[in-house]
């Protein structure tokens, strides 16, 4: 048995996730190798390599793969499949984007957001914004699957695997980049944060963002994030939701600031290890998951919690 994961990379760095996604591959069993897809991407399939228990890293490198367009990536994999019982990777916004059409391509179904694997065909998944938990088991001779990366621990770093250089397949041509505008911040990239400490519409704008929530975050070294109601508000940016519909997180120590805990925002985060909840409504669903909660008007413990630290 043998299985391909995809690595999630911006062309210089290799993303956390992926040895999270190859833990999940091993959990499957058999001979683990890595896909490293982009345009002068040799440094990510360099670190690829030296994950625990891989094989082999396949580097692919054309122009059409630099941004990982769906249409182009998805032909890509579909051209290795061949060789593979299984394609894993992270559901990310990417994994979200060309995973479908892989398994579309391959006429199989997809396998989407497992959290855990009981065999090589039977897999634990996530439903009703992680109310329910599913256990699928499939009979497709080739599994496509997407890894919700915070449910695993990823694999070590002291491995040496070999790096094979692979044809890029044909472009189909049905899309092209046009241009990508990155929201800059010195703070750590919100999926990745070891502490997140969000805002929800409680706060009542972005100024109240930058007086209340940003200084402590900064303290902490910690990731912003927001609930749905915040960003809808346009109170933050769209990449700062944590939920069903944003970013799924599972930080070391979660902090809700003003969050009532929508069922949709809970989906998002409630595997962190450690969870705060500051809310003036005692009656708050948040704090029936939180670990510590603190019934009190936020804008006067901010600034006590900016102080503390």
């Amino acid at each position: 048995m043998a299985v391909l994961v995809i690595a999630d990379h911006n062309n210089e760095t290799l993303s956390d996730a992926t040895g999270k996604t190859v833990s999940a591959a091993q959990k499957i069993g058999g001979d683990v190798d890595i896909l490293v897809a982009g345009a002068g991407c040799r440094s990510v399939a360099e670190a690829a390599a030296k994950i625990s228990g891989v094989r082999k890293v396949l580097l692919v490198e054309a122009p059409h793969y630099e941004h990982r367009l769906a249409e182009p990536f998805a032909a890509l994999i579909v051209s290795l499949a061949d060789g593979y019982d299984a394609l894993l990777k992270t559901a990310t916004t990417t994994g979200k984007n060309v995973m479908p059409r892989v398994a579309a391509l391959l006429d199989v179904m997809q396998i989407s957001e497992i959290i855990d694997v009981v065999s090589p065909d039977t897999f634990v998944r996530p439903i009703y914004a992680g109310n329910a938990i599913e256990t699928v088991q499939s009979s497709d001779k080739k599994k496509v699957i997407t890894v919700r990366a915070t449910a695993f621990k990823a694999a070590g770093e002291d491995g040496a695997a070999p790096i094979e250089e692979a044809p890029a397949a044909s472009d189909p041509g049905l899309s092209s980049f046009v241009k990508e505008e990155l929201t800059k911040s010195e703070r750590p990239e919100l999926t990745a944060a070891k502490i997140v400490i969000s805002g929800g519409r409680a706060l009542g704008s972005y100024e109240n963002f930058e007086k209340y929530i940003f200084p402590v975050a900064d303290k902490l070294g910690a990731a912003v994030g927001a609930s749905r109601a915040a960003v809808d508000a346009g109170y933050v940016p769209n990449d700062y939701q944590v939920g069903q519909t944003g970013k799924v997180v599972a930080p070391e120590l979660y902090i809700a600031v003003g969050i009532s805990g929508a069922i949709q925002h809970l989906a998002g985060m409630k595997d962190s290890k450690v969870i705060v909840a500051i809310n003036k409504d005692e009656e708050a669903p948040i704090f029936q998951i939180a670990d510590y909660g603190l019934v009190g008007d936020l804008f006067k413990i901010m600034p006590e919690l900016e102080a503390a630290l």
